[in-house]
């Protein structure tokens, strides 16, 4: 059984001013299925997740083509705004990014203010809904006046995936989202994520072979070759692409050999 896809990327290209970095990037990621980019560092793979919400515009030498649709709409139609697009998808950064001036409750609910919408009865529903989903209720209930630097790192990258949850995005981009965290909060992002995608689409970029092996069901491998673009070398089931890789370029990668 095919499973339909949500959101895909058709003939992705990107430039900062006059360095084209990716080139001819084609991806489906299919609703309730996680999606890794795994790659050396410098073969574009932030830069396309960045695509796929309209975020690399916010580098002014940016350039674009290709489409990148969103149940049938392409999301860089011209009129579109990106700031709906942003909305439906969300972004997760590599750092933790919490509001360090607000309560953990406030920033849960900073994205709504920011994007002008409106919150019923003061937000406490929504604000347990996303705290719960995002696995880190139990711990803050009792503290959601507290500052949100007041959490561990851990803590604050859930307290962040918890901000983009209460927006009630259809997918949800997370870029490195474990790189600076310790073992036990990336093993507790990961259940994170096994239990999201029962609501969503996921895209992560990962560093982390072992967790692209344990969350991803399917991987694209990324590379940028003797000043090329980066571009997907292969995409597929990701215990395909880990254990019967059709490019030895890629059997080379998962394998350590180079990245």
């Amino acid at each position: 059984m095919s499973v339909a896809s949500h959101l895909r990327a058709d003939n992705v290209n990107v430039w900062f001013g006059s360095r084209h970095v990716l080139k001819d990037v084609n991806l489906e990621f299919p609703s309730n299925q996680v999606t890794a980019l795994i790659g050396p560092s410098g073969c574009g793979k932030s830069t396309f997740i960045r695509t796929l919400n309209r975020m690399h515009e916010l580098i002014p030498s940016a350039g674009f083509a290709g489409r990148v649709m969103l149940d049938g709409d392409d999301i860089y139609e011209p009129g579109t705004d990106p700031v709906n697009v942003r909305l439906k998808i969300g972004m997760v950064f590599q750092k933790p990014n919490p509001f360090p001036t607000m309560s953990i409750k406030e920033n849960v609910l900073s994205g709504l203010k920011l994007s002008g919408r409106s919150i019923e009865k003061g937000g406490g529903e929504l604000v347990e809904e996303s705290l719960r989903r995002a696995s880190m209720w139990n711990e803050v209930k009792d503290r959601l006046g507290e500052p949100a630097i007041s959490l561990s790192g851990g803590q604050q990258q859930r307290l962040c995936i918890a901000r983009s949850l209460a927006m009630m995005p259809e997918v949800l981009l997370m870029d490195e989202p474990c790189s600076a965290l310790d073992p036990g909060s990336t093993r507790r992002i990961e259940e994170t994520i096994l239990e999201l995608k029962e609501s969503m689409t996921i895209v992560i970029v990962t560093h982390n072979m072992q967790q692209a092996q344990r969350i991803a069901d399917q991987t694209a491998f990324f590379l940028a070759e003797d000043g090329e673009p980066g571009h997907v070398v292969e995409f597929g089931a990701t215990d395909k692409i880990f254990h019967g890789p059709i490019d030895e370029r890629t059997n080379a990668y998962v394998n350590g050999h180079f990245g």
